[in-house]
């Protein structure tokens, strides 16, 4: 295993680096000039002159050549430094860690509920194979996967914040509050888990095993259980950890609009004005969160099967 994680630990530094690289390679290619706008932002009723943006844009080093940018930002992120926002004039390390724990609660709760949703409802789908269970399941995933996050958000500010009268839009960013917000984002990603998991059982419940497990008189259930739900983890595990970065990039719009105080309207509102040390610092979170996921996931299937300690002894 420490093998795995001195692996692991060399694929995150090479994963945050080829992320920091895309990004700063794209970012330039979005319309807008970033001067511009925090000008614009600074005095909305002045139209900012060439020379007052000339005079920003060199301030902010947007004068220099690509490389050399690229190089005194990585130069800075290796000593800890990742800059001050363009936007808001703050080191954009302390305003990532006041925000961080907001969306890793959020993001915590979510995951929980998307697990526990995807693996309460894929073993019903599979112990009620074609009947009406397996078919209801099957439509919510179908519509869960096809629909966008923001979506359930907006239908759940309809009818359950403004219709029902259940929770808040403002949020003061307590365990409570996040309930609501957590349940949509793992409602919603729990469907296409569920698609997944459900898929496995089945496969696992034809095999060979199985059917030796049945032969012997055990009972459908206990077979599902004991014997296809530890092969069919496997896969579902690991849609978890591909999974991880993706749940950090959606949270942003469903942050937003809960007004949870997490990184997702700060995130948005440096997209907006193009502040980059901003949006760097948010893809080397999702890098690094992406990576650290994937290595619990790794040791966890390790321990879940004996082939793979095996392999790797």
């Amino acid at each position: 295993m420490i093998r795995v994680a001195l692996r692991r630990l060399a694929q995150a530094a090479l994963t945050a680096l080829a992320a920091s690289l895309l990004v700063w390679a794209m970012l330039p290619l979005a319309p807008g000039d970033p001067a511009y706008r925090i000008l614009k932002s600074q005095a909305p009723e002045h139209e900012p002159t060439p020379a007052e943006i000339a005079d920003l844009r060199e301030d902010m080093g947007l004068d220099r050549p690509f490389p050399v940018r690229y190089a005194a930002w990585l130069g800075r992120v290796v000593q800890g430094d990742l800059g001050v926002s363009w936007r808001t004039g703050q080191p954009v390390s302390d305003e990532i860690a006041r925000r961080l724990p907001a969306t890793l609660t959020l993001l915590g709760l979510a995951l929980a509920v998307s697990v526990l949703v995807a693996l309460a409802l894929a073993l019903i789908s599979a112990a009620f194979r074609d009947r009406w269970p397996d078919r209801l399941i099957r439509a919510y995933t179908q519509v869960g996967a096809a629909l966008p996050t923001f979506l359930f958000g907006l239908l759940a500010l309809q009818y359950v914040v403004v219709g029902a009268g259940v929770g808040r839009v403002l949020s003061g960013g307590t365990l409570g509050m996040a309930i609501l917000p957590a349940l949509i984002i793992g409602v919603d990603r729990a469907a296409g888990w569920t698609q997944l998991l459900r898929a496995s059982l089945i496969d696992a419940m034809n095999s060979g095993y199985a059917q030796v497990s049945r032969a012997r008189g055990a009972r459908s259930r206990r077979t599902l259980l004991i014997h296809a739900l530890p092969n069919a983890a496997l896969p579902f595990l690991t849609a978890i950890g591909v999974s991880i970065g993706a749940l950090l990039g959606g949270s942003p719009i469903i942050e937003e609009l809960f007004t949870w105080p997490g990184l997702g309207s700060y995130t948005l509102a440096a997209l907006t004005a193009r502040d980059f040390p901003v949006i760097q610092a948010f893809v080397l979170v999702s890098a690094g969160l992406y990576v650290v996921s994937s290595l619990l996931i790794d040791l966890a299937a390790i321990a879940i099967d004996p082939r793979l300690r095996a392999a790797r002894a």
